[in-house]
């Protein structure tokens, strides 16, 4: 059953994540499909899809947020690239990670940092 929540957080998630975000929905089916369809209704039907902010914007505060928290490096891999896909720049997206140092040091950073590292690698950014 589709409804119109999870079909517009489908759209929206194909829209910033591309095929990273369906391989994280796919890989969630045999074990926790309940949080595949909350991550898809909730996160991009809901959140992603609000007025206010564009998909930039949206994904400077993700990788902020992802930063900060520490131990987030999957989901850094997963935002960095969709930072790319919508527009931002590899520049723009050191800055914002670099930014963060004062609130949450420099172990949190570097690691965020070779994330990113890695990502613009196999992107060849």
């Amino acid at each position: 059953m589709t409804t119109e929540r999870y079909q517009r957080g489908w759209e929206k998630l194909m829209e910033i994540d591309g095929e990273g975000g369906e391989k994280v929905i796919e890989s969630l089916q045999d074990i926790a499909p309940d949080l595949g369809r909350y991550i898809v209704e909730f996160a991009f039907g809901d959140i992603y899809s609000r007025d206010g902010l564009d998909l930039k914007q949206r994904q400077l505060v993700t990788l902020a947020s992802l930063t900060t928290q520490g131990g987030c490096e999957p989901q850094l891999q997963v935002h960095i690239n969709a930072a790319l896909n919508v527009g931002l720049s590899p520049q723009e997206i050191v800055e914002a990670i670099t930014h963060c140092i004062p609130y949450t040091g420099f172990p949190r950073v570097l690691n965020a940092i070779f994330v990113a590292k890695r990502v613009f690698q196999e992107r060849k950014e």
